[in-house]
């Protein structure tokens, strides 16, 4: 057979009548009809909260954000205020269930520092020696590969899965930053550094010393940083990459194959690797648009984008809306504030107004342009990535950075998935086959 064949193939046997969907209720994408999604379990660990159904009518609502019952913005601007690093609190308020005490948080965090370092040989072996294009396809591999350094990788233990996790998050920022030096290297024919970790440095300043030539950074910028850490670390069990850790975790596999996995499913441009089409977009603004204090010539591109006459063709303002937030998105308002902060008598302050203007103006423009209404706030991607180049972070560590963030709420999933799922996850798919009467090859036209 030609391999055209098999490409024709590809086409003509994988497509599915969309109206077959309705006829047999099938709900593409595990939502309902309204946007909201299908119930598929019950957790104590994330309310991801944008809307509020009454009697069966769905009626947009300020959104919240809630960690093990606290709410983002609480944990947030505590920890700001207090002029401290509030990411480890998160870890083990989401793996233990309950804010930590100070001494529980110090314990934590000398945990985390002393499993920072990889094993020995593994950045040899599984990282310089083997190259990605990809920092997230490195990073899973990586996680993946770390079963072969443990001595008990299969047990089901509580003790296990918790010495697993905690070893895995602390070991994520090490990871990233390795691959993409190695990346640099290899593939950019740039230097490559390789910093040793510094001990006693909060997640956030370790991620700056290793990334950085000079390793030199300012409090300003590693707070900010772990702000963006805070808000990306847990997101409910319904999203993509969390549901897929889920899924993996109810075969009863090994946490390596599900964290792994998790890490895969993130890198696609319709979960995590969103941040980088938002980038792309502002991008495709700011080249067309010459007077980014001009309203009218912003709205004027916006319109273009929104009728596939620019951009990347689909017709999206990406940033803008989210599958549950409707009125607003905790997480982006807070995270816009902290990039204000930043960016007012720097550089950055004109682009930052003109994401402020497209934020503003696209809610009117989708309704001109589309004829829709539809409920529509920024999401975190609109200034997320803002965010990382005010801090010199590449562009190609803005979905890696999502995954290290990500690592503790996947952790906690699997935890509950693991005690109390009890139950692989398999739903049902219709077939819509025909039966068909076997043909002899000598016979086959």
């Amino acid at each position: 057979m030609e391999k055209n064949d098999l490409y024709t193939a590809y086409k003509d046997n994988n497509s599915i009548d969309p109206s077959l969907y309705d006829r047999f209720g099938v709900k593409r994408g595990l939502r309902n009809a309204d946007g909201s999604g299908v119930l598929a379990g019950v957790t104590n660990i994330c309310n991801v909260h944008g809307y509020v159904l009454n009697e069966g009518e769905k009626y947009p609502d300020e959104g919240r954000l809630v960690f093990r019952g606290y709410s983002i913005t609480d944990l947030v601007e505590n920890a700001v205020r207090e002029n401290r690093f509030g990411y480890e609190e998160i870890v083990y308020l989401l793996l233990g269930g309950d804010l930590p005490t100070a001494e529980q948080l110090t314990s934590l965090r000398n945990t985390l520092d002393e499993h920072r370092e990889l094993p020995f040989g593994f950045f040899e072996d599984m990282i310089l020696k083997a190259p990605s294009k990809n920092i997230m396809n490195k990073m899973a591999r990586s996680v993946l590969a770390l079963y072969s350094y443990d001595d008990d990788p299969d047990s089901c233990s509580p003790g296990h899965e918790v010495d697993t996790a905690v070893s895995i998050i602390a070991k994520m920022p090490e990871i990233m930053v390795a691959a993409y030096h190695v990346k640099q290297r290899y593939y950019d024919h740039k230097t490559m550094f390789m910093h040793q970790l510094i001990p006693g440095l909060s997640t956030a300043e370790t991620i700056l010393s290793l990334l950085r030539p000079d390793r030199q950074y300012t409090p300003e910028e590693a707070h900010l940083l772990d702000v963006c850490l805070m808000l990306h670390a847990e997101h409910g069990g319904g999203n993509n990459s969390t549901f897929t850790c889920r899924v993996l975790t109810s075969s009863g596999t090994d946490p390596y194959s599900a964290y792994s996995a998790a890490i895969g499913s993130l890198k696609g441009p319709r979960h995590g690797g969103a941040n980088l089409k938002v980038t792309e977009m502002q991008n495709c603004v700011k080249e067309n648009v010459k007077n980014w204090e001009d309203e009218g010539e912003v709205a004027d591109f916006l319109r273009k984008i929104l009728r596939k006459e620019a951009g990347d063709g689909s017709g999206l303002i990406y940033g803008m809306g989210h599958a549950v937030y409707t009125l607003s998105d905790p997480r982006a308002v807070i995270i816009k504030d902290n990039a204000r902060k930043m960016a007012v008598g720097s550089e950055f302050e004109a682009e930052f107004r003109l994401l402020e203007t497209i934020e503003r103006l696209t809610p009117e423009l989708f309704l001109e342009v589309t004829g829709k209404t539809k409920q529509m706030c920024a999401n975190v991607d609109m200034y997320s990535g803002f965010v990382y180049k005010m801090l010199g972070i590449p562009q190609e560590l803005f979905t890696p950075l999502f995954a290290v963030s990500r690592m503790p709420g996947w952790c906690a999933h699997r935890f509950e998935e693991a005690m109390t799922g009890r139950r692989i996850i398999r739903p049902a798919y219709k077939n819509v086959s025909k039966e068909r009467k076997y043909i002899p090859l000598g016979d086959r036209g």
